[in-house]
């Protein structure tokens, strides 16, 4: 069975791009909002990556990041931002939050794809992995 990726960004585009470069390998679930991915995750679906914009429709910036990182069962799933806020501020919102990855937009796929095999294939959710820009 494959391993799942939950991805939430509200551009259709990047949904679609998602589903792309990511579905040959991996089982991608994508949503537009963060009401409708936490709606997914509350039915006990975990799964081993999170990719999530900080900039959704239905939340204030980073509520969704802010959410998981403080939740006690999400907290060890594994978080990429994919943001299209200044680089400063991504900086920081990502140490403040523990995420360990992010791009900002626009970006490589191919870049993304090597980093969520990384991020995957890392089989201790526990462990801390140093925010890296991409």
């Amino acid at each position: 069975m494959k391993k799942q990726i939950l991805a939430v960004d509200d551009s259709k585009a990047i949904r679609f791009l998602f589903q792309t470069v990511l579905g040959k390998s991996y089982q991608v679930i994508t949503v537009p909002d963060g009401c409708s991915a936490m709606h997914w995750l509350s039915r006990r679906n975990f799964p081993h990556l999170i990719i999530a914009d900080p900039q959704l429709p239905d939340l204030e910036n980073w509520e969704l990041i802010q959410q998981l990182a403080s939740s006690g069962i999400y907290k060890n799933i594994p978080v990429l931002v994919l943001s299209g806020l200044s680089k400063e501020e991504t900086e920081m919102n990502c140490a403040a939050y523990n995420v360990q990855n992010y791009f900002l937009k626009p970006f490589n796929p191919v870049d993304l794809v090597n980093t969520v095999q990384q991020l995957i294939e890392n089989k201790s959710f526990d462990t801390y992995y140093p925010m890296k820009a991409v």
